[in-house]
């Protein structure tokens, strides 16, 4: 994938987690809703640790709905950083939310940056409501 002509920067992808109870985040290009996924919420032993923690991962994006969705929105993500790059956007802001921001939506965040990683990219990830109660 290679930006428009002339052009010298690469496409500056900020990919983030987020929780809804904590409002929807401003200046998005694309949103994806993560609730439908298992919740480790509900687990005692993984409500306190996050979507950073591989069992957590695990739990999320190696459920089956976890691991279509992935494989579904794969294509997807990949194809919109071709297309933005090519008409010479700057900036493309991609943003996954779950009801906390803490599991769900970064287990997903997590995976798309292993998938955005390999291309030709400046990519910035992080994860907005992580901390939150």
């Amino acid at each position: 994938m290679t930006a428009g002509s002339g052009s010298t920067k690469p496409l500056h992808v900020t990919l983030f987690s987020f929780g809804f109870k904590y409002g929807i985040p401003e200046d998005i290009n694309l949103l994806w809703d993560v609730r439908f996924l298992p919740n480790p919420y509900w687990v005692d032993a993984l409500r306190s640790r996050t979507g950073q923690d591989k069992d957590v991962a695990d739990y999320v994006a190696g459920s089956t709905p976890g691991k279509e969705f992935l494989q579904l929105i794969e294509p997807v993500v990949l194809f919109f950083v071709k297309m933005n790059s090519m008409a010479q956007k700057e900036e493309l802001h991609l943003a996954v939310g779950c009801t906390g921001g803490r599991h769900r939506s970064v287990a997903v965040v997590e995976a798309l940056r292993q998938i955005l990683q390999k291309q030709p990219i400046q990519l910035t990830v992080f994860h907005r409501d992580i901390e939150k109660g």
